[in-house]
């Protein structure tokens, strides 16, 4: 399954996520380098857009601020998306981290996320996540049956169970919802004699 993979801010691209992706057999990981404090919100987007008409994946993961851009191009292009301690309110969370650059475009972004479908949403949080303290927010705004919140974990995605949370979570992308939506789209009389 090719995969989009969307570092957080002052992370890498070889990050925890990357290393559960592959832990769990994905080999088609495209993992770009970002620049946040270089890069405007609209420049970031844009050439996550190109990738995605390029590379073509079938599945977003982003992890903290990766999972915020994760989130609003999930929305856009209704493709399925894991998420990682998403930093969903960028505006509040990056003042704190040092982050120097204009705030003021992540809202509108943020007001994307509406557009959410919560069936293409996997979520795993840390209950003691030290960064990002609105994971309360998140699970209000994300929470189905594949939301995880995990006892002790933290920021780090290396103190979350991700290479079991991705075996399932790509088991349900893979098998689970293909199913489900051919169910939906097959008519109820398909099979009724007249």
């Amino acid at each position: 399954m090719p995969t989009l993979n969307i570092h957080g801010y002052n992370g890498t691209p070889q990050n925890a996520a990357c290393a559960a992706l592959k832990a769990n057999g994905c080999d088609a990981i495209i993992a770009p380098a970002i620049d946040y404090d270089a890069e405007t919100p609209a420049a970031i987007l844009e050439r996550l857009r190109a990738i995605i008409r390029e590379g073509q994946p079938d599945l977003l993961v982003g992890t903290s601020l990766g999972g915020f851009f994760a989130a609003v191009l999930s929305a856009e292009t209704h493709l399925p998306v894991i998420l990682v301690n998403p930093c969903l309110l960028p505006f509040l969370h990056l003042p704190r981290l040092g982050f120097q650059g204009d705030i003021r475009p992540f809202i509108p972004l943020f007001g994307s996320l509406s557009g959410l479908d919560r069936d293409n949403v996997s979520c795993i949080v840390g209950d003691a996540d030290e960064i990002i303290d609105t994971h309360d927010f998140t699970e209000h705004l994300l929470y189905n049956a594949r939301f995880r919140r995990i006892p002790g974990g933290k920021h780090s995605g290396a103190t979350l169970p991700l290479p079991d949370y991705f075996r399932d979570m790509l088991h349900y992308y893979n098998e689970i919802l293909p199913r489900k939506e051919l169910a939906e789209s097959v008519p109820f009389n398909l099979f009724d004699e007249d």
